[in-house]
């Protein structure tokens, strides 16, 4: 029997759920890149939580673990590193099999099989073996071996979890197909985990990259995952470093750490260092730190860097004062130290009071490395939350005057979200003034917001649907470096 007419024909209630906010670029993780063989150029990059992670991926011996391993230890601790691969030369195509399960890695069934067959296509070439007998074999590795002797033309290795082939060859031409039933033997394609069904996709070998390249490449895919960049290589040529600089300079949203072990850097006489190189160009995005230890100390520096929690209180830094640890620190004279100084080039120096400290947390252009970094998260918070408003609006954001009022208590909401972790303070504006802002004029707040009346805008913006120009002033906290103390004494 019906149970009456439904109540949505007099009350019809609709709900509606707003999309999920945009999240904004991740600020506090570094990118590592390096060539070691242990990421291939398909999966190319991979996050870690720690250095044990690390480890267990690279051992304890590869550049990467090295630079991770400064990156790590710093205090507080960050929370996430990538590392990403570099293809310095040129790579070999692999395919990797599927996980096997603990059954499937018992030894009695590989045992049991004493004429295995399997066809793989390697560099467009059908290769098939047979024959194989693992009765001899005792573990795994055993029966990789044996199948890699068979095949001649790709290695076959067993990593504790998987099976991995890897083509002889290296390069464009480097291919490697699934693994399938040869036709005759006992077929063990599927033992393997290297069918079409199992394993991931093969990954072709590539041309060696330039380090510019790499990270252009890691720009244009993974740009929003990482804020520092550097290299876990310490074969890269001051022209390399160069290139790379220049288009991270262009990029605007990432820092580029070097680190230069060149004792060129502290003669004040030599221009030609990578130092004086990158400060004549006068970049704002890169960092230089000399380090006559350690070919990866700009690691441990970006590491102390990216940890500031830029919606906490009061939790901006200067990596002035900071410390390195697992860096041996400089010991220098003063006329070196002046030379780094004027290279604004920065080091981890002994003081003559038992204290070892970053100086001088400057970028090429004498721009300090916190001020370019509070840069780039107010930047890319501004724009996240203006897109928010926008996204996750159910109409519209009108254009009138109250809608552009809604964008400027967004624009002053990431303003106050600057001046609660310490990035800007009150202070007087000594530039060129706008809106009811003058020259001179005290910013009691840190910041003035400025948006004109919807009627000065013209009709073709209008029509184009734009907001009217937002004008901020930001009055940057800063940090005290240096003190100077006046002592008069009366007798």
């Amino acid at each position: 029997m019906a149970n009456g007419l439904p109540v949505s024909r007099l009350i019809n209630v609709t709900i509606n759920m707003s999309p999920l906010a945009a999240q904004g670029a991740s600020l506090n993780t570094a990118l590592l890149l390096g060539s070691s063989a242990v990421i291939d150029t398909g999966e190319r990059m991979r996050s870690y939580g720690g250095i044990d992670a690390v480890a267990a991926d690279f051992g304890t011996a590869a550049p990467e673990y090295r630079a991770a391993l400064l990156y790590f230890q710093q205090t507080p601790q960050p929370s996430q590193l990538y590392i990403g691969r570099w293809a310095k030369g040129a790579t070999s195509a692999t395919l990797r099999g599927a996980v096997l399960s603990a059954a499937e890695k018992q030894m009695s069934a590989w045992t049991a099989v004493t004429a295995g067959a399997f066809t793989l296509s390697v560099d467009g070439a059908a290769k098939t073996v047979n024959g194989l007998d693992f009765s001899g074999a005792t573990n795994l590795n055993g029966v990789a071996t044996i199948i890699s002797t068979a095949l001649a033309s790709a290695a076959v290795v067993w990593n504790g979890a998987q099976f991995v082939v890897t083509s002889n060859t290296a390069g464009a031409t480097s291919t490697l197909g699934y693994a399938s039933a040869a036709g005759a033997g006992t077929d063990i394609s599927s033992m393997l985990g290297l069918t079409a069904a199992q394993a991931a996709a093969p990954v072709s070998g590539i041309a060696a990259e330039t380090p510019v390249d790499a990270v252009a490449l890691f720009l244009d895919r993974f740009a929003n995952k990482f804020l520092g960049l550097a290299f876990a290589d310490a074969d890269i040529s001051d022209a390399q470093h160069l290139a790379v600089a220049g288009l991270i300079e262009a990029d605007q949203r990432h820092l580029y750490g070097v680190s230069t072990q060149a004792p060129q850097v502290l003669d004040p006489t030599n221009q030609d260092d990578i130092a004086s190189q990158l400060k004549a160009l006068k970049y704002k995005y890169s960092i230089v730190q000399f380090s006559s230890a350690s070919p990866y100390a700009v690691a441990s520096l970006l590491g102390r860097m990216l940890t500031v929690n830029f919606n906490a209180n009061n939790t901006t830094i200067t990596l002035m004062y900071k410390q390195e640890p697992g860096i041996v620190a400089e010991t220098l004279t003063s006329s070196q130290a002046d030379t780094l100084a004027a290279k604004h080039c920065n080091v981890f120096v002994n003081y003559d009071n038992d204290t070892a400290i970053i100086q001088y947390g400057v970028t090429p252009s004498g721009i300090f490395i916190d001020s370019v970094y509070n840069a780039i998260w107010f930047r890319n918070r501004v724009q996240t939350d203006v897109y928010n408003l926008l996204y996750t609006s159910p109409t519209k954001v009108p254009q009138t005057d109250a809608g552009n009022q809604l964008i400027a208590a967004v624009i002053e909401a990431a303003c106050e979200a600057a001046v609660n972790n310490g990035y800007l303070a009150p202070g007087v504006w000594n530039s060129a003034g706008f809106g009811a802002l003058k020259q001179g004029d005290t910013l009691a707040k840190g910041y003035y917001v400025y948006a004109p009346a919807i009627a000065t805008q013209s009709q073709a913006d209008r029509e184009a649907r734009k907001a009217v120009p937002f004008q901020v002033a930001a009055k940057e906290a800063g940090a005290i470096h240096t003190v100077d103390v006046l002592v008069t004494v009366n007798r």
